[in-house]
């Protein structure tokens, strides 16, 4: 089966909470992607694993290099997320299931908002993101003037967005003027923004980032 993300208005993904992160310790970041009617349509885990992988986690954060992995229900996988290490303008590239190259996230330097733009293989802006200080869990993805997609992070409850990395995002595609890549694309973006925006909250810091 492949996952067509054509088939849908709206996604829920929802990260999956480990028992470490109520000790402190940044876990592998993993998550399942659901339908506004809650059917399973993919889920996503970090490659990184084992003790090294443990360590990397702890001591480099969102700076160190790693994949994640997009998969089926049957667990076929049809897309990748890699991360280069980078200590500023954080950048996710997006591959298919063939290896070839989707396109990437990369932030921008911005003042008073989070900034990213969305790129095509060929490096070309296909989207740009702006998520101003007074509406901080709204991502709205613009081209040319007109917004076609948005990404908003939903309350995870008291506990979940206290002591642990827990976030839950709505993902929107719009009117359905996007490809199949461009979804892929602003899904992607959706695991960028948790990375980059809200993780490390269980161990009392944040992410650094040249937003202000």
């Amino acid at each position: 089966m492949v996952v067509t993300l054509g088939h849908h208005r709206r996604l829920m993904v929802r990260q999956r909470r480990e028992l470490g992160e109520l000790f402190g310790f940044e876990t592998r970041n993993r998550y399942e992607i659901v339908s506004e009617g809650g059917a399973q349509v993919a889920f996503a885990a970090e490659q990184q694993k084992g003790f090294l992988g443990f360590l990397f986690r702890q001591s480099l954060g969102h700076w160190r290099t790693f994949d994640i992995r997009f998969f089926t229900p049957e667990r076929a996988p049809f897309m990748t997320a890699h991360h280069p290490f980078r200590l500023f303008f954080q950048r996710l590239e997006v591959f298919d299931e063939a290896g070839a190259l989707v396109g990437a996230i990369q932030q921008r330097f911005s003042i008073l908002s989070k900034r990213f733009d969305v790129q095509d293989a060929s490096g070309q802006v296909l989207m740009e993101v702006s998520s101003p200080f007074w509406r901080l869990w709204t991502f709205p993805f613009m081209a040319r003037g007109v917004e076609v997609a948005c990404v908003q992070k939903k309350w995870s409850g008291l506990m979940a967005e206290a002591f642990t990395d827990k976030d839950n995002f709505a993902v929107d595609f719009g009117d359905g003027a996007l490809g199949e890549n461009e979804r892929r694309l602003v899904l992607a973006a959706a695991l960028f923004i948790d990375l980059q925006y809200f993780e490390n909250k269980a161990g009392g810091s944040s992410s650094l980032s040249l937003d202000v």
